[in-house]
């Protein structure tokens, strides 16, 4: 029941945040056998992440499991309050508390992946841009009026967007051209899409933790249809044989 009112919450939510936004998407290329890129996201994830969102259906010990992440490094570098392996992924923000900073209690991201979709989180996350009309002084493309500070500024700079002169219909109009960081981050532009990506091929893991064995298991069993379609067939044919 708990994960059915999570999923339609999130559907809710998300024709909200969606709106007004007409942003082409940009591709997330995540790869779910990428255990480094996994493992990457999980640390961008509890780093920067979990202060205010939850994973609270995900367990530590899974993911320490599924990612091939030893317990003790686990424990050392992704728990940081004392939490047991087997806890869930769950922070300490009270959501009274939340709903006044941030105007709403910031969603649980276990499923977002499967919601939004991979691209529209790569292409959020990339798209913030510097407005001081906005409470935190940020907003973005995707999420228009976001009511979230840009968290990953240390890591990309302090993002602009940067538009050019254009003639429409015989006046000259700006034309949005991309977002533009001031170079003050700790990552290049190309290292900070990276970083990304990765955060988003570990939220995709999480919404969704046995996908790879179910396409393992869905493989195998149509290899077993088709085996038994082509023993049927023979087995077919046999019959009218005798009919005949």
């Amino acid at each position: 029941m708990k994960r059915i009112i999570l999923v339609i919450s999130l559907m809710l939510s998300s024709g909200v945040m969606a709106a007004g936004s007409n942003v082409h998407l940009d591709t997330a290329e995540y790869d779910l056998t990428d255990k480094a890129s996994l493992q990457s996201g999980a640390q961008m994830f509890m780093n920067y992440c979990l202060g205010c969102h939850q994973t609270q259906y995900q367990r530590y010990q899974r993911t320490f499991d599924d990612l091939g992440i030893p317990l003790e490094i686990g424990q050392a570098n992704l728990q940081f309050t004392g939490e047991k392996p087997g806890d869930h992924i769950k922070n300490a923000m009270p959501s009274e508390s939340a709903a006044k900073w941030f105007g709403a209690p910031p969603p649980d991201l276990t499923l977002v992946a499967r919601v939004r979709g991979a691209d529209w989180i790569y292409t959020y996350l990339r798209t913030f841009y510097t407005d001081d009309s906005r409470p935190f002084g940020v907003n973005n493309l995707v999420f228009p009026e976001v009511g979230m500070p840009h968290v990953l500024q240390e890591l990309q700079g302090v993002p602009s967007r940067t538009s050019e002169k254009m003639l429409v219909d015989g006046e000259m109009v700006d034309r949005y051209v991309g977002i533009k960081a001031d170079g003050s981050g700790e990552l290049s532009a190309a290292e900070f899409d990276t970083a990304v990506l990765n955060l988003v091929n570990y939220l995709v893991y999480i919404g969704e933790p046995s996908r790879l064995q179910s396409e393992d298991i869905g493989r195998w069993v149509m290899i077993f249809l088709l085996v038994l379609l082509v023993l049927v067939y023979l087995l077919k044919k046999d019959y009218w044989r005798d009919v005949h």
